[in-house]
C-alpha cells in the first residue's frame, strides 16, 4: 500500500512539473514603456506610457498594463481617438470593497490633460491560489477596463 501511495505522489508531482513547464512557455516577458497602438486604423492612435509604473511596481505588472490598456481604451473610446496616457501608480489590494485595486494616471486628449483614477474590486477565489500569476494579470486587465470607462466618463463621451 505504501508503494502505491509513493508512486501516485511521484506521478502527481511529475504531472504538475510537466504542466508548469508547459505554462511557463506561454508567458512572454513584456517590455514596458511607450507603445503606440492604432485605433482601428482610422487616423487615431493610442499611446500608453508605463515608464513611471515600471519604477513603482516593476515588471511584469507594468507590462500587463502595457498589453491590456491600449485595447481597452480603443474598445471603450471608439475608433479614431488620438490619445496619450501615462500610468503613474497601480495598487493591488487584498480584496473586497474594503481594499480595492487602484490605478492612477494622466490622459492627454486634444491638448487637454485629464487626471484619471480607477478602482476595481477583487474577490479571491480558490483558483487564484493555484494560478497566482494569471490571477494578478486578470486583475490588471480589469483595472485597465475600469480606467478606460472612467476616462470615457470624465471626457463626457
Amino acid at each position: 500500500m505504501l508503494g502505491n501511495l509513493l508512486t501516485r505522489r511521484a506521478a502527481l508531482v511529475g504531472f504538475a512539473a510537466f504542466a508548469a513547464a508547459g505554462l511557463a512557455g506561454c508567458n512572454t516577458t513584456p517590455s514596458a514603456g511607450i507603445q503606440p497602438m492604432a485605433a482601428s486604423g482610422l487616423g487615431g492612435a493610442i499611446s500608453v506610457d508605463t515608464t513611471p509604473l515600471v519604477a513603482y511596481v516593476g515588471n511584469p505588472t507594468a507590462g500587463w498594463v502595457q498589453q491590456s490598456l491600449p485595447g481597452a481604451l480603443a474598445q471603450v473610446l471608439g475608433p479614431g481617438t488620438a490619445l496619450h496616457v501615462r500610468i503613474d501608480t497601480l495598487y493591488l489590494g487584498n480584496g473586497g470593497p474594503g481594499d480595492p485595486d487602484r490605478m492612477r494616471g494622466v490622459a492627454v486628449l486634444g491638448g487637454r490633460t485629464i487626471n484619471v483614477r480607477a478602482v476595481s474590486t477583487y474577490f479571491p477565489t480558490p483558483t487564484d491560489q493555484a494560478l497566482p500569476e494569471q490571477a494578478l494579470q486578470s486583475r490588471v486587465q480589469a483595472l485597465s477596463v475600469a480606467f478606460a470607462y472612467r476616462l470615457k466618463r470624465k471626457i463626457g463621451a
